[in-house]
Protein backbone atom coordinates (compact mmCIF):
# COMPACT_ATOMS: atom_id res chain seq x y z
CA UNK A 1 0.00 0.00 0.00
CA UNK A 2 0.86 3.68 -0.18
CA UNK A 3 0.67 4.93 3.05
CA UNK A 4 0.49 8.52 4.57
CA UNK A 5 1.93 9.14 7.85
CA UNK A 6 1.51 12.24 9.53
CA UNK A 7 3.91 12.95 12.39
CA UNK A 8 6.28 10.44 10.60
CA UNK A 9 9.36 11.89 13.17
CA UNK A 10 7.87 11.18 16.76
CA UNK A 11 8.42 8.32 19.05
CA UNK A 12 5.93 6.45 17.36
CA UNK A 13 6.42 7.35 13.74
CA UNK A 14 9.49 7.17 13.43
CA UNK A 15 9.62 3.27 14.77
CA UNK A 16 6.10 3.16 12.46
CA UNK A 17 7.92 4.36 9.47
CA UNK A 18 10.94 2.27 9.66
CA UNK A 19 8.45 -1.03 9.82
CA UNK A 20 6.23 -0.04 7.27
CA UNK A 21 9.33 0.05 4.50
CA UNK A 22 10.75 -2.84 6.16
CA UNK A 23 7.17 -4.63 4.45
CA UNK A 24 7.58 -3.28 1.22
CA UNK A 25 4.95 -0.03 1.86
CA UNK A 26 5.35 2.80 -0.17
CA UNK A 27 5.43 5.52 2.84
CA UNK A 28 5.44 9.31 2.57
CA UNK A 29 6.55 10.83 6.23
CA UNK A 30 5.60 14.54 6.90
CA UNK A 31 7.70 16.12 9.69
CA UNK A 32 7.58 20.45 11.07
CA UNK A 33 10.73 19.99 11.61
CA UNK A 34 12.73 20.79 8.12
CA UNK A 35 16.73 19.38 9.35
CA UNK A 36 14.37 15.68 10.21
CA UNK A 37 13.30 15.29 6.89
CA UNK A 38 16.90 13.23 6.05
CA UNK A 39 15.76 10.97 9.28
CA UNK A 40 12.41 10.20 7.19
CA UNK A 41 14.45 9.44 3.89
CA UNK A 42 16.73 7.11 5.68
CA UNK A 43 13.88 5.21 7.31
CA UNK A 44 12.40 4.76 3.64
CA UNK A 45 10.50 7.28 3.63
CA UNK A 46 9.56 10.42 1.23
CA UNK A 47 9.98 12.97 3.76
CA UNK A 48 6.97 16.10 3.23
CA UNK A 49 7.91 19.46 6.00
CA UNK A 50 4.52 20.03 6.90
CA UNK A 51 2.56 22.63 9.06
CA UNK A 52 -0.41 20.02 10.29
CA UNK A 53 -2.39 23.43 11.73
CA UNK A 54 -2.27 24.77 8.08
CA UNK A 55 -5.32 23.66 6.56
CA UNK A 56 -4.61 23.90 2.88
CA UNK A 57 -0.98 22.51 2.96
CA UNK A 58 -2.21 19.54 4.91
CA UNK A 59 -5.11 18.95 2.28
CA UNK A 60 -2.44 19.46 -0.61
CA UNK A 61 -0.38 17.03 0.46
CA UNK A 62 -2.80 14.22 1.59
CA UNK A 63 -3.87 14.97 -2.19
CA UNK A 64 -0.85 14.67 -3.64
CA UNK A 65 0.73 11.79 -2.11
CA UNK A 66 -2.77 9.77 -2.86
CA UNK A 67 -2.39 7.38 -0.05
CA UNK A 68 -4.69 4.16 0.31
CA UNK A 69 -4.40 4.68 4.38
CA UNK A 70 -3.56 8.04 6.21
CA UNK A 71 -1.97 7.32 9.89
CA UNK A 72 -2.41 9.80 11.89
CA UNK A 73 -0.11 10.16 14.46
CA UNK A 74 1.05 13.87 15.47
CA UNK A 75 1.43 15.03 19.15
CA UNK A 76 3.58 17.85 20.41
CA UNK A 77 4.51 16.99 23.66
CA UNK A 78 8.37 16.34 23.56
CA UNK A 79 9.37 18.44 26.58
CA UNK A 80 6.01 18.09 28.77
CA UNK A 81 7.04 17.75 32.67
CA UNK A 82 5.49 19.71 34.81
CA UNK A 83 1.91 17.64 36.08
CA UNK A 84 0.48 20.98 37.49
CA UNK A 85 0.55 22.51 33.89
CA UNK A 86 -1.02 19.51 32.60
CA UNK A 87 -3.52 21.69 30.18
CA UNK A 88 -0.91 23.93 29.18
CA UNK A 89 2.04 21.07 28.50
CA UNK A 90 -1.26 19.96 26.09
CA UNK A 91 -2.45 23.20 24.23
CA UNK A 92 -0.56 22.11 21.42
CA UNK A 93 -1.37 18.44 20.66
CA UNK A 94 -4.79 19.32 21.67
CA UNK A 95 -5.34 21.43 18.65
CA UNK A 96 -3.66 18.97 16.59
CA UNK A 97 -6.16 15.97 17.94
CA UNK A 98 -9.12 19.13 16.51
CA UNK A 99 -8.03 20.90 13.86
CA UNK A 100 -5.74 18.99 12.39
CA UNK A 101 -7.77 15.81 12.34
CA UNK A 102 -10.18 17.99 10.48
CA UNK A 103 -7.42 19.08 8.36
CA UNK A 104 -6.04 15.27 7.24
CA UNK A 105 -9.87 14.30 7.13
CA UNK A 106 -10.71 17.22 4.17
CA UNK A 107 -7.93 15.62 2.41
CA UNK A 108 -9.30 12.10 2.52
CA UNK A 109 -12.45 13.24 1.42
CA UNK A 110 -10.86 14.22 -2.15
CA UNK A 111 -9.29 10.56 -2.51
CA UNK A 112 -10.86 7.62 -4.26
CA UNK A 113 -9.67 5.30 -1.29
CA UNK A 114 -10.70 6.63 2.14
CA UNK A 115 -9.44 5.15 5.06
CA UNK A 116 -7.36 7.00 8.23
CA UNK A 117 -5.87 5.30 11.34
CA UNK A 118 -5.83 7.64 14.19
CA UNK A 119 -3.99 7.87 17.40
CA UNK A 120 -5.64 8.12 20.83
CA UNK A 121 -4.86 7.63 24.43
CA UNK A 122 -6.07 4.53 26.88
CA UNK A 123 -3.19 5.89 29.56
CA UNK A 124 -3.70 6.95 32.83
CA UNK A 125 -6.30 9.48 33.85
CA UNK A 126 -9.18 9.59 31.05
CA UNK A 127 -11.60 6.43 31.68
CA UNK A 128 -14.48 6.38 34.18
CA UNK A 129 -13.00 6.07 37.79
CA UNK A 130 -16.15 4.07 38.44
CA UNK A 131 -16.60 0.41 38.05
CA UNK A 132 -14.44 -2.49 37.18
CA UNK A 133 -10.27 -1.61 37.52
CA UNK A 134 -9.84 -2.94 34.11
CA UNK A 135 -11.87 -0.97 30.76
CA UNK A 136 -12.51 -2.83 27.47
CA UNK A 137 -13.43 -0.23 23.84
CA UNK A 138 -17.14 -0.15 25.26
CA UNK A 139 -16.21 1.67 28.99
CA UNK A 140 -16.86 5.28 28.62
CA UNK A 141 -14.06 7.91 29.45
CA UNK A 142 -14.28 10.00 32.67
CA UNK A 143 -17.69 12.20 32.27
CA UNK A 144 -16.35 14.83 34.90
CA UNK A 145 -12.30 14.82 34.57
CA UNK A 146 -10.32 17.02 37.26
CA UNK A 147 -9.79 20.46 35.27
CA UNK A 148 -6.27 20.39 34.07
CA UNK A 149 -7.32 17.17 32.16
CA UNK A 150 -10.98 18.16 30.41
CA UNK A 151 -9.38 20.24 27.36
CA UNK A 152 -6.88 17.37 26.46
CA UNK A 153 -10.02 14.75 27.22
CA UNK A 154 -12.52 16.45 25.06
CA UNK A 155 -9.59 16.98 22.22
CA UNK A 156 -9.24 13.01 22.16
CA UNK A 157 -12.95 12.50 22.42
CA UNK A 158 -13.10 14.90 19.30
CA UNK A 159 -10.67 12.95 17.25
CA UNK A 160 -12.57 9.89 17.84
CA UNK A 161 -16.28 10.96 17.13
CA UNK A 162 -14.80 12.45 14.31
CA UNK A 163 -12.92 10.24 12.93
CA UNK A 164 -15.02 7.01 13.55
CA UNK A 165 -18.20 8.99 12.29
CA UNK A 166 -17.07 10.38 9.20
CA UNK A 167 -19.38 9.92 6.23
CA UNK A 168 -17.68 7.61 3.60
CA UNK A 169 -14.46 7.32 5.60
CA UNK A 170 -12.96 4.11 7.03
CA UNK A 171 -12.07 4.71 10.45
CA UNK A 172 -9.42 3.26 12.81
CA UNK A 173 -8.54 4.43 16.47
CA UNK A 174 -5.74 2.89 18.32
CA UNK A 175 -6.22 3.68 21.75
CA UNK A 176 -2.24 3.31 22.65
CA UNK A 177 -1.19 2.95 26.46
CA UNK A 178 1.69 4.55 28.18
CA UNK A 179 4.71 4.44 26.11
CA UNK A 180 7.86 2.91 27.55
CA UNK A 181 10.98 2.54 25.53
CA UNK A 182 13.98 4.66 23.21
CA UNK A 183 12.61 8.20 22.36
CA UNK A 184 10.04 8.41 24.84
CA UNK A 185 9.31 9.87 28.78
CA UNK A 186 9.71 6.65 30.18
CA UNK A 187 12.87 5.28 28.01
CA UNK A 188 16.60 6.56 28.77
CA UNK A 189 16.91 10.17 28.88
CA UNK A 190 12.95 10.58 29.07
CA UNK A 191 11.35 13.41 31.46
CA UNK A 192 9.86 10.42 33.90
CA UNK A 193 12.52 8.22 33.80
CA UNK A 194 15.05 10.54 35.15
CA UNK A 195 12.56 11.64 37.60
CA UNK A 196 11.82 7.94 38.78
CA UNK A 197 16.25 7.72 38.98
CA UNK A 198 16.56 10.94 41.11
CA UNK A 199 13.34 10.17 43.16
CA UNK A 200 10.94 12.81 42.13
CA UNK A 201 8.14 10.37 40.75
CA UNK A 202 6.63 9.15 43.92
CA UNK A 203 3.64 6.84 45.13
CA UNK A 204 1.03 8.99 46.07
CA UNK A 205 -1.09 7.67 48.99
CA UNK A 206 -1.83 3.66 48.55
CA UNK A 207 -0.66 4.21 44.66
CA UNK A 208 -4.34 2.48 43.84
CA UNK A 209 -4.36 3.99 40.25
CA UNK A 210 -3.96 1.33 37.19
CA UNK A 211 -2.00 2.15 34.37
CA UNK A 212 -1.68 0.51 31.27
CA UNK A 213 1.73 -0.20 29.46
CA UNK A 214 2.91 -0.82 25.94
CA UNK A 215 6.19 -0.59 24.86
CA UNK A 216 6.91 1.29 21.68
CA UNK A 217 8.21 -1.33 19.24
CA UNK A 218 4.73 -2.98 20.45
CA UNK A 219 3.18 0.40 19.75
CA UNK A 220 4.33 -0.06 16.03
CA UNK A 221 3.52 -3.45 15.39
CA UNK A 222 0.25 -2.78 16.43
CA UNK A 223 -0.36 -0.02 14.01
CA UNK A 224 0.94 -2.27 11.02
CA UNK A 225 -1.86 -4.72 11.91
CA UNK A 226 -4.57 -1.93 12.22
CA UNK A 227 -3.19 -1.12 8.75
CA UNK A 228 -3.01 -3.99 7.06
CA UNK A 229 -6.14 -5.62 8.48
CA UNK A 230 -8.29 -3.29 7.44
CA UNK A 231 -10.19 -3.45 10.42
CA UNK A 232 -12.32 -0.23 11.72
CA UNK A 233 -13.46 0.65 15.00
CA UNK A 234 -11.66 1.29 18.41
CA UNK A 235 -8.81 -1.09 19.80
CA UNK A 236 -6.98 -0.42 23.17
CA UNK A 237 -2.85 -1.01 22.35
CA UNK A 238 -2.17 -1.71 25.62
CA UNK A 239 0.02 -4.70 26.96
CA UNK A 240 -1.77 -7.64 29.47
CA UNK A 241 -0.75 -6.84 32.78
CA UNK A 242 -2.69 -3.22 33.51
CA UNK A 243 -0.95 -2.98 37.40
CA UNK A 244 -1.37 -0.57 39.89
CA UNK A 245 1.10 2.55 40.33
CA UNK A 246 2.36 1.00 43.63
CA UNK A 247 3.02 -2.01 42.09
CA UNK A 248 5.27 -1.12 38.84
CA UNK A 249 6.52 1.90 40.02
CA UNK A 250 9.00 0.06 42.29
CA UNK A 251 9.85 -2.54 39.65
CA UNK A 252 10.72 0.09 37.54
CA UNK A 253 13.04 1.53 40.00
CA UNK A 254 14.56 -1.91 40.67
CA UNK A 255 15.27 -2.19 36.57
CA UNK A 256 17.26 1.03 36.48
CA UNK A 257 18.94 0.21 39.47
CA UNK A 258 17.43 3.16 41.75
CA UNK A 259 16.17 3.54 45.26
CA UNK A 260 12.73 2.66 45.87
CA UNK A 261 10.09 5.78 45.14
CA UNK A 262 8.87 7.74 48.15
CA UNK A 263 5.73 7.65 49.30
CA UNK A 264 3.49 10.95 49.62
CA UNK A 265 0.23 11.53 51.49
CA UNK A 266 -2.66 12.77 48.82
CA UNK A 267 -2.63 16.50 50.38
CA UNK A 268 0.70 17.28 49.64
CA UNK A 269 0.64 15.54 46.14
CA UNK A 270 -2.18 18.07 45.12
CA UNK A 271 -0.14 20.91 46.14
CA UNK A 272 3.12 19.56 43.86
CA UNK A 273 1.04 17.97 40.55
CA UNK A 274 -2.33 18.91 41.50
CA UNK A 275 -5.78 17.26 41.26
CA UNK A 276 -4.93 15.83 38.12
CA UNK A 277 -2.06 13.60 39.40
CA UNK A 278 -3.24 12.67 42.56
CA UNK A 279 -6.39 10.75 40.28
CA UNK A 280 -3.87 9.35 37.75
CA UNK A 281 -1.68 8.09 40.77
CA UNK A 282 -4.57 6.45 42.77
CA UNK A 283 -8.23 6.53 41.09
CA UNK A 284 -6.85 5.62 37.47
CA UNK A 285 -8.64 2.56 35.42
CA UNK A 286 -6.59 0.11 33.00
CA UNK A 287 -7.28 -1.04 29.68
CA UNK A 288 -7.87 -4.67 28.25
CA UNK A 289 -6.09 -5.64 24.81
CA UNK A 290 -8.62 -8.61 24.14
CA UNK A 291 -10.26 -6.84 21.38
CA UNK A 292 -6.67 -6.31 19.62
CA UNK A 293 -5.55 -9.22 20.30
CA UNK A 294 -8.52 -11.34 18.80
CA UNK A 295 -9.26 -8.79 15.84
CA UNK A 296 -6.21 -7.23 14.41
CA UNK A 297 -4.12 -11.03 15.45
CA UNK A 298 -1.69 -9.09 17.37
CA UNK A 299 0.41 -10.08 20.66
CA UNK A 300 2.53 -7.91 22.27
CA UNK A 301 6.18 -8.68 22.01
CA UNK A 302 6.41 -7.99 25.88
CA UNK A 303 3.32 -8.96 27.42
CA UNK A 304 3.87 -7.00 30.22
CA UNK A 305 5.87 -4.17 31.27
CA UNK A 306 7.60 -6.45 34.07
CA UNK A 307 9.63 -8.17 31.10
CA UNK A 308 9.87 -4.73 29.23
CA UNK A 309 11.00 -3.01 31.98
CA UNK A 310 13.73 -5.53 33.04
CA UNK A 311 14.73 -6.21 29.31
CA UNK A 312 14.88 -2.53 27.75
CA UNK A 313 15.44 -0.23 30.57
CA UNK A 314 17.78 -2.64 32.91
CA UNK A 315 20.27 -2.83 30.20
CA UNK A 316 20.54 0.87 29.71
CA UNK A 317 20.65 1.25 33.91
CA UNK A 318 23.48 -1.16 33.10
CA UNK A 319 25.35 0.46 30.66
CA UNK A 320 25.45 3.87 32.23
CA UNK A 321 26.74 2.08 35.26
CA UNK A 322 29.69 0.58 33.44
Amino acid sequence: MKIFVAGGTGALGSRLVTLLASRGHTVVGTTRTPSKADSLRAAGATPVVLDALDRDAVIDAVTSAEPDVVVHQLTALTGFTDFRKFDEGFAATNRLRTEGTDHLLEGIRRLPVRRIVAQSYAGAGFFARTGGLIKTEDDPFDPDPPAAIRRPAEAIKYLERAVLEAEGIHGTVLRYGGFYGPGTSFGEGGVFLEAVRRRLFPIVADGAGVWSFIHIDDAATATLAAIESGRTGVYNIVDDDPAPVAEWLPALAAAIGVKPPRRVPAWLARLLVGEQGVVMMTESRGASNAKAKRELGWRPAYPSWRSGFQVRLGNSAATRAA
